[in-house]
């Protein structure tokens, strides 16, 4: 069988010669000559062929398969998106062997790898064909250092240039410098980058990758893209990745598979398929926020490829509306706007805020950091004369999220942070200080959001509230109880912390079981129709007597969110809680935790996700190297960009939009977007003085 795989694998490499370059698509979006109807070249050479495909994992009531057919193409770059449970990870670890060898189930149709049946072949032979990143890429780490964990693959298969395979991954993704280190200390972004080279080591032709920005800070999800356009582009490896956010859909791949119900609905051309906005809203996938913000305007125009990336929004807005008087222009689009440029982050001013609104002082007039000389700053669109709009307040209320709330003299913070100093020993037993000197007080009714670059100190925060680690040096007081004093037993009756990996919330052998684990072992009687509520309000009744450790990532989410709540704790902790998870789910989440507000005084999240930072926090903390760099609200600190850069984070594309069109404040979501955009004439909103 091992033969057969190999020469599968010749093949591979003899056919095609890593021609795919550029988007595949004309200049307006379309697929150009010699494309088939999903994208592809014509001609091109499969790599993996999937025929009617159906799988049904042991004790299920339906497949999580129904009759896929696909095709991947050598030099593809494609992304399948669908919400939780739609069959995405299961359909992806078909392509290796992994289901049914190593996850069990009825397996039906046919899978042919590089032209030979997966049927009979070992996952040990598929994956020099196939690798696989796995969405908890942390658990296939195995060896001590990097040096050792990337030779190991090939090691294994008994490769006389092992040190060379390994070494050549490492500098393929600029990872050499870390070749000594130790796997354990290294960021998390780090450990992604050491999953891929592992992967890599191989020479596979095919790179899965489930979720590969799911838990990573928004600057090194760019490089981790980054590297596998480099992949696809130079090497001409065919790119597969299970992905919900869009926008990296958008900026990086070609094609677009839509699953739902575990059936294949369609394969098309990145913008075409991301331009099926309301179809993707049903599914439960967030189009980017530049076509929705499109889309939204344009309520009335028959369907239509839509602008997909930043840019092209941008363009389009110029184009159809004009700018600087010309046409009839809604917004002035101003060529040298030096606000959030792209993707990557945003630009600044000279005195290090955007558009030269420096929060706190009178931006109007021809002061440092205003008009520039010889600038068109005309309002085309706007009332003439308007000022530009200032502090958030001046915003209409329903499109407002509230900000930090004033606090009355004597009331009482719920968690007190005074002078604490935290980290870890190293090997060495030498002290490694993460958290230098953190001073912060949290107060009832507050929805904190935990911000920064991977590293920062976020998680060693949250383990501090919840007791499981102790400061080295201050105080940390939950409830009024010192956590240096008290057991992690006894802060759970206040504190509920849900992990980064949700894996490790699992103990029983059915989810139903893990959410009533705790209030049986508190005897808090009677809960059934409690935890009843909870399994259905976050759609976990079909599933609740599945091991948790065997359900999706975005299952996994949402069944460790319900084991959270039903503890009824006063502070709730999350550690990236949306990551993987679909609209439904994310909006289940923040919908149940303001349901519950009587009962929760204060949330706490460490989140990427600047999106759920924009739409749900009213106060936001941004750290750096173990430090505060800011404590405010989330418009203030979208509008601080050497914070943002600072801290490796990238505004939702919405507020990018935004400021590239000058609407000063920034936009925080797509509605309040299109509301001021539609209420120009009635002066709703001005043309900010850059």
């Amino acid at each position: 069988m091992a033969r057969r795989g190999d020469r599968a694998s010749d093949e591979c490499r003899t056919t095609g010669e890593n021609s795919i370059t550029g988007d595949g698509m004309t200049g307006d979006g379309m697929t150009g000559d010699g494309m088939t109807g999903d994208g592809m070249a014509a001609g091109q050479k499969e790599v993996i062929r999937l025929s009617n495909v159906q799988f049904r994992y042991p004790g299920a009531d339906s497949c999580s398969l129904q009759g896929i057919d696909l095709v991947l193409y050598k030099g593809d770059f494609i992304a399948v998106a669908g919400s939780n449970g739609s069959g995405k990870s299961t359909m992806c670890k078909t392509f290796n062997g992994l289901i049914p060898q190593y996850y069990a189930g009825e397996l039906e149709g046919e899978v042919l790898i590089c032209g030979a049946a997966a049927e009979g072949q070992s996952v040990s032979a598929l994956s020099r064909q196939v690798a696989y990143v796995f969405q908890d890429f942390e658990n296939q780490l195995v060896r001590p250092t990097v040096l050792e964990e990337v030779t190991f693959p090939p090691l294994n298969f008994g490769y006389a240039d092992y040190k060379e395979r390994g070494m050549q991954a490492l500098r393929l993704l600029g990872l050499e410098h870390l070749k000594e280190e130790w796997i354990w200390q290294l960021s998390g972004g780090q450990k992604h980058m050491v999953a891929l080279a592992s992967a890599l080591s191989l020479d596979p032709e095919v790179i899965v990758i489930d979720e590969p920005v799911a838990q990573l800070d928004p600057a090194r999800a760019r490089i981790i893209y980054d590297k596998l356009k480099m992949l696809n582009e130079q090497l001409g490896k065919t790119i597969v990745v299970i992905e919900h956010h869009t926008e990296f859909i958008a900026d990086y791949c070609r094609r677009l598979a839509l699953m739902e119900g575990g059936r294949l609905l369609w394969v098309k051309p990145v913008q075409e398929g991301l331009s099926q906005v309301e179809q993707l809203l049903r599914a439960n996938i967030q189009p980017p926020q530049a076509t929705q913000a499109i889309y939204a305007l344009e309520t009335r125009t028959p369907a239509r490829l839509y602008p997909v990336t930043l840019e092209q929004a941008v363009q389009h807005l110029e184009r159809e509306y004009g700018s600087g008087g010309k046409g009839d222009g809604r917004v002035s689009v101003g060529q040298n706007n030096d606000g959030y440029r792209d993707g990557h982050g945003c630009g600044r001013d000279n005195n290090g805020y955007c558009d030269g609104q420096e929060p706190g002082r009178d931006n109007s007039g021809d002061g440092p950091g205003n008009t520039a000389a010889g600038t068109d700053r005309s309002h085309a669109g706007f009332p003439q004369g308007a000022a530009p709009l200032g502090p958030s307040e001046h915003l209409n209320p329903e499109l407002q999220i509230p900000a930090c709330q004033e606090r009355s003299a004597g009331e009482q913070p719920v968690i007190r942070i005074a002078g604490v100093v935290s980290g870890y020993r190293d090997l060495n037993r030498s002290m490694k200080p993460v958290l230098k000197g953190i001073d912060l007080s949290f107060y009832p009714g507050e929805r904190v959001a935990i911000v920064g670059n991977n590293g920062a100190g976020k998680s060693t925060l949250m383990r501090l509230i919840s007791g499981i680690r102790r400061p080295w040096e201050g105080e940390v007081a939950v409830c009024g109880l010192d956590t240096r004093r008290v057991s992690p037993e006894r802060l759970a009756d206040h504190v509920a912390f849900l992990f980064q990996n949700p894996e490790e919330m699992f103990i029983q052998d059915d989810i139903r079981k893990d959410i009533e684990y705790y209030l049986k072992a508190r005897k808090q009687e009677p809960y059934l129709d409690f935890v009843d509520d909870i399994v259905s309000r976050f759609r976990l009744t079909d599933i609740e007597k599945r091991d948790g450790r065997l359900l999706s990532g975005g299952q996994q989410r949402r069944a460790t969110l319900a084991i959270g709540l039903a503890m009824r704790p006063a502070v709730m902790l999350l550690d990236e809680p949306t990551a993987s998870l679909d609209i439904a789910s994310r909006r289940e989440m923040t919908l149940l935790l303001e349901q519950l507000k009587d009962r929760i005084q204060v949330v706490l999240v460490a989140t990427h996700d600047m999106q759920l930072v924009a739409d749900w926090a009213t106060r936001v903390i941004v750290m750096h190297q173990g430090r505060v760099l800011l404590d405010g609200d989330s418009r203030t600190v979208f509008q601080r960009t050497e914070v943002v850069e600072k801290a490796a984070l990238i505004p939702p594309q919405i507020v990018q939009l935004s400021a590239r069109l000058g609407m000063n404040p920034v936009a925080l979501s797509v509605e309040e977007f299109a509301a001021r955009y539609h209420a120009v004439t009635k002066e709703e909103i001005a043309l900010g003085s850059r």
